[in-house]
C-alpha cells in the first residue's frame, strides 16, 4: 500500500537489531504495526482490519492538515 500512496509509509524493523526503536514505540508483542506514527496495533490481523487501520491513519493525517490550514490568517482549500 505504501508503494501506491505517498500518504502511507512502510518500514520493517528487526527489534533485535534496533532495540531503541522497539523501546521508542513501546513494542510488547510482534508483529507491531505503526501507521504514519498515528495508528498502532499488535498481532496479525485480517486484511480488512489492516485496511481499516490504514484508512484511520490517513483520515487522521488529513484532519490534522485541514486543521493547520484553517488557522487564522490562512485559507482552506479542499481542491
Amino acid at each position: 500500500m505504501a508503494i501506491e500512496s505517498s500518504r502511507v509509509t512502510a518500514d520493517v524493523i528487526e527489534v533485535q537489531e534496533y532495540p531503541h526503536r522497539a523501546q521508542a514505540y513501546g513494542v510488547r508483542g510482534v508483529p507491531m504495526t505503526v501507521i504514519n506514527d498515528r495508528v498502532f496495533f499488535t498481532g496479525a490481523v485480517p486484511e480488512s482490519v489492516f485496511l481499516q487501520r490504514v484508512l484511520e491513519a490517513v483520515d487522521a493525517e488529513t484532519s490534522d492538515e485541514l486543521q493547520h490550514q484553517s488557522e487564522p490568517g490562512q485559507s482552506t482549500s479542499l481542491v
